[in-house]
């Protein structure tokens, strides 16, 4: 399997806020700096399913990493005794 790829601009998904981008030939040209387009370093790239990472890394390519949290693993949260009266609970797992 692959890592994750950069993102282009010649994705369907992607959009330049400042509507800037032409292309020229083969390239992607952006008006705004009069020159080629850079998604890594532009603050005006977006992507319309918002999976544009810092870098210009599709978040659509990467491959998400989740542990399992178990109850015991989560502190509870100190709170005053009149609120754990209310709610009838000896401590809030936050």
């Amino acid at each position: 399997m692959q890592g994750p790829r950069p993102c282009t601009p010649s994705c369907k998904f992607f959009r330049c806020a400042k509507r800037a981008l032409v292309v020229r030939g083969d390239t992607f040209w952006c008006r705004w700096t009069n020159d080629v387009c850079d998604v890594a370093n532009c603050a005006f790239a977006t992507c319309l399913r918002r999976r544009l990472l810092p870098g210009g890394i599709c978040g659509e390519t990467v491959k998400r990493r989740t542990t399992e949290v178990g109850p015991e693993a989560i502190e509870p949260i100190k709170v005053s005794p009149r609120i754990l009266k209310q709610l009838g609970e000896e401590e809030i797992v936050y």
